[in-house]
């Protein structure tokens, strides 16, 4: 076995390990909320005016939920054992269909917003380093300082007040066509490059004042071209880094944004069922979550690991082992 198959494998294991343990977190405190879960159940099926308390026993009954906690827990775990999520306990559909349907639209709307945010943060961030004190850097400067403060539920509404309400330009919720992904994508993009920009300008002012860069100017090389030759691997680390973390990270977005615009993804799914008290679902979505972040987190890893141009091929297998 190699030295980057064993570090692959162990970054493996801690991700099975995190995710193992949201997911039993999620599993305590859909639990620990007030109110009988079965009753929510029942609520969630058919609405208020059929909620009953047989109709409540009778649920109870069917999906064990009068057994002792650790005991459905563990029947859970045995299930992921075998590659199983189970059933939703609202609609008796299977867990994993569910979650690839919505997964996947919550895959689009963070791949639009995260790409969304780059397309302006790299040029911003790149322009205000190489001039720094100019207008475009104070103007960056101001507009960092103001979306990191906006939450962004606020930013959403501005959006849909101004596009969808009083121009009439966007839809303002769900998902039935690609003009309803515009303002949601939009909203994490803004968020996302408030403090990308920053980054961005900070990363490549520190490496353009690097002697390497400063000899390449004294052959007669620009500014902008001694950076793309000379600095461009050295810049791409800490802000490839970062910028993984950020497309791990949008998932405490999600929750917030697709809830706003009753987008059919992950974050909405996992709010209702949540409220619904169904809990397969809720521990599913917690586990995907938990994955897809960690083999975000690898691949970061990998590819900073790959770019570093200080490291032999030798230093880079001992730095990945780190």
């Amino acid at each position: 076995m190699t030295l980057w198959t064993t570090m692959i494998l162990g970054r493996l294991a801690q991700t099975t390990l995190v995710a193992l343990t949201l997911v039993t977190v999620c599993f305590v405190f859909v639990h620990a909320l007030p109110g009988d879960t079965a009753l929510r159940i029942a609520e969630a099926r058919g609405g208020a005016e059929f909620l009953n308390l047989g109709k409540a026993q009778q649920i109870a009954e069917e999906e064990g939920l009068n057994r002792p906690i650790l005991v459905q827990y563990g029947e859970w775990v045995g299930r992921i054992a075998t590659g199983d999520l189970g059933v939703s306990l609202v609609t008796g559909q299977s867990v994993a269909s569910e979650l690839w349907q919505r997964g996947k639209n919550t895959l689009i709307l963070g791949i639009a917003g995260w790409l969304a945010s780059y397309l302006v943060a790299l040029p911003i961030g790149i322009y205000a380093a190489l001039r720094p004190h100019g207008w475009v850097d104070r103007a960056s400067s101001f507009y960092c300082v103001t979306m990191a403060s906006l939450p962004s539920f606020l930013m959403g509404i501005g959006l849909i007040s101004i596009f969808a309400l009083s121009l009439r330009w966007l839809p303002p919720a769900g998902f039935r066509s690609w003009s309803h992904l515009i303002l949601p994508a939009a909203t994490l993009a803004l968020g996302l490059s408030a403090f990308s920009i920053r980054l961005i300008r900070d990363t490549v002012r520190e490496v353009n004042g690097n002697f390497f860069i400063t000899f390449a100017r004294t052959k007669g090389l620009t500014a902008t071209a001694a950076l793309r030759q000379n600095g461009s691997r050295n810049a791409a680390i800490p802000i490839v880094a970062f910028a993984a973390l950020q497309f791990a990270a949008v998932v405490d977005g999600f929750i917030m944004i697709e809830t706003l615009f009753n987008y059919p993804g992950l974050g909405e799914l996992l709010v209702s069922s949540m409220l619904a008290r169904d809990v397969p679902m809720v521990m599913g979505a917690g586990l995907v979550a938990a994955i897809g972040y960690g083999l975000v987190n690898l691949a970061a890893d990998l590819v900073s690991i790959l770019l570093d141009p200080r490291l032999s091929h030798r230093d880079q297998t001992r730095a990945a082992l780190r």
